[in-house]
């Protein structure tokens, strides 16, 4: 086993099952600097817009079209459950599809409401290794090109918006270069250097497109439900850049960091402050919602392999 597979499975076992109390202790208080900088945010974010202007929206939305939303976000995780598989079947694991969207949603739930270190993503890399012996060092490389698929994906988006709002004033050559070139080096050192996690490298990448769409298709869904009839794409883009910040593990569940980078680009961006900080609240509550399904295989986990062929996982 090499270190950095080692590092993984220490990881995931201490965050899953820690043993020692100085282990305990340091969950413990990952978990609660992770609430007080969400805590730190809201305060802020609420300091600029009051909490009753929120209630008052979510009060009178449309909730058919909340709904709406919810079903966008649902069957973005499944996408999403399906993209990673591609990185899974390159590395010539062959992991049985439903058993998959059970980790996915085992490992969503960990990641909203235990949110320690090793997340989610850890957590499924330890639970593959142990059922189906593959690498820990191949299922964290191909943890990592999901990743990338994932942001490849909201960056030809992004440049897309670009070109539909006026106050960027920057010629969509610049931007599309920019994804172009990054897009074209991306693929080649994948390649180059990662050319086993190429093999379904451009099928991956559309289902991450696929999975983005859905989630803006969302924000608009939660836009139609406030009866908006604006400009769509400053909120759309909004969304995409605080996607990336929610990226970094350093708020529960990016809960705090989306309303803080859109209360921010609601001074750059022609939207309405309210709701450009009611959107993300509100897709962090359907992303909530969505991820509790997860809690089934924590109550019961012999559930998670239920119905899956003994060849499969010895084989």
């Amino acid at each position: 086993m090499t270190h950095i597979e080692e590092a993984i499975a220490h990881e995931a076992e201490v965050e899953i099952k820690p043993k020692t109390r100085k282990q305990k202790l340091w969950n413990v208080v990952k978990t609660i600097l992770k609430i007080a900088v969400t805590t730190t945010l809201l305060i802020w974010v609420f300091s600029k817009v009051p909490v009753h202007l929120l209630k008052n929206r979510l009060l009178h939305a449309n909730y058919w079209w909340m709904l709406a939303a919810l079903l966008c976000v649902l069957a973005s995780m499944v996408v999403s459950a399906w993209r990673l598989l591609s990185f899974f079947r390159s590395i010539g694991l062959k992991l049985n599809g439903k058993y998959n969207l059970r980790l996915y949603f085992l490992g969503l739930f960990y990641n909203f409401l235990l949110p320690g270190g090793i997340g989610g993503d850890g957590y499924k890399m330890y639970l593959i290794n142990k059922t189906y012996k593959t690498p820990l060092k191949k299922l964290f490389w191909a943890v990592m090109f999901d990743r990338l698929s994932g942001l490849w994906a909201i960056g030809l988006i992004t440049v897309a918006l670009i070109f539909l709002i006026p106050q960027i004033d920057v010629h969509i050559s610049i931007p599309l270069g920019i994804f172009a070139a990054g897009s074209a080096i991306y693929y080649f050192v994948a390649y180059k250097f990662f050319k086993e996690y190429t093999k379904y490298f451009f099928e991956a990448h559309a289902k991450a497109l696929l999975l983005q769409s859905l989630q803006l298709t969302a924000i608009v869904c939660v836009l139609l439900g406030q009866d908006f009839s604006g400009k769509f794409s400053p909120y759309l883009l909004s969304f995409l850049i605080s996607a990336l910040a929610a990226i970094i593990p350093i708020t529960a569940g990016g809960a705090g960091a989306r309303e803080a980078i859109f209360t921010k680009l609601a001074d750059v961006f022609p939207m309405d402050k309210g709701l450009a900080v009611f959107l993300p609240a509100s897709f962090y509550i359907i992303s909530l919602i969505v991820a509790l399904l997860g809690v089934y295989y924590v109550i019961r986990p012999s559930r998670l392999q239920e119905g899956i062929v003994e060849e499969e996982v010895n084989g």
